[in-house]
């Protein structure tokens, strides 16, 4: 077989391969498990892979570049035009196929394990931001119930806590209440631990970092956002301008125009 081209369809367990001739001639389709990938693509000649970029795409795609594969990754939304008929892993793999041979095609850069550890602390620290912050609501909303009210923000946090401990030494609030209270005062008091942890070790990223701290120099930008950007863009070099930079980050209208009728949308982020 004479395989020039694969589509790669990833999944959990299940993988499935379209592989087409320097002609666009169908050579192989094969269903894989995860323990068979590696050691089919050892058997193959080097060989341009597509995949969607999609959950473990970079992993994938690190791993077959070490195997002498050429990856490309692309946007699962740009590949979606080129799946000829009902949605099924097979079908979708050879769309991958042929969209990755189309010149016009945008590719997404494979990210070094490096660059992805680094946006894991940012997406762990968002979650516990929220769950803080839900923390937060249900003490104001269980409070407000008997009448105890402190304002918003960083001093009426610490209000509400002084509210909880001195209601709970007076006797003010009742055993139950301050039973189901205390548990959340517990995981309010560890998220707040957790999260200062995990902003120190971004501050020690973005000290390290020469890219980061250039960023933080435009106004608008601190730590968090200089050491997020920094890790999301890896080749900037990529972007023809700054202008495409933002319309990818998501910071231009969302635009749906036809027939020479101009209709913008909300701004993604």
């Amino acid at each position: 077989m004479q395989i020039s081209t694969i589509g790669l369809d990833l999944a959990k367990n299940v993988f499935q391969v379209h592989g087409v001739d320097e002609v666009g001639k169908l050579t192989i389709t094969r269903r894989l498990r995860r323990g068979q990938l590696i050691g089919f693509f050892k058997k193959l000649p080097p060989c341009l892979v597509g995949m969607e970029a999609c959950a473990t795409a970079h992993y994938w795609a690190r791993e077959l570049v070490k195997l002498g594969h050429t990856v490309r990754l692309m946007p699962a939304s740009y590949v979606k035009a080129y799946v000829k008929r009902s949605k099924n892993d097979a079908a979708d793999a050879a769309g991958i196929c042929e969209a990755v041979t189309r010149p016009s095609m945008r590719f997404v850069p494979v990210k070094t394990a490096e660059s992805q550890a680094a946006l894991m602390l940012h997406r762990s620290r968002d979650l516990l931001v929220r769950q803080r912050t839900q923390l937060i609501n249900a003490l104001r909303a269980h409070l407000a119930e008997v009448g105890l009210v402190a304002a918003t923000g960083v001093d009426g946090l610490k209000s509400l806590l002084a509210i909880i401990r001195e209601a709970g030494e007076t006797g003010q609030l009742p055993g139950p209440m301050r039973q189901a209270l205390q548990p959340l005062v517990d995981q309010l008091a560890a998220l707040q631990a957790q999260i200062g942890q995990l902003e120190r070790s971004i501050h020690a990223q973005h000290r390290a970092s020469d890219v980061s701290r250039r960023l933080e120099t435009i106004p608008g930008i601190g730590v968090i956002g200089a050491t997020a950007i920094a890790a999301t863009v890896t080749e900037p070099g990529a972007f023809k301008s700054g202008r495409e930079l933002a319309a990818w980050i998501g910071l231009v209208p969302r635009q749906h125009s036809t027939g020479g009728k101009q209709t913008l949308g909300s701004i993604s982020k």
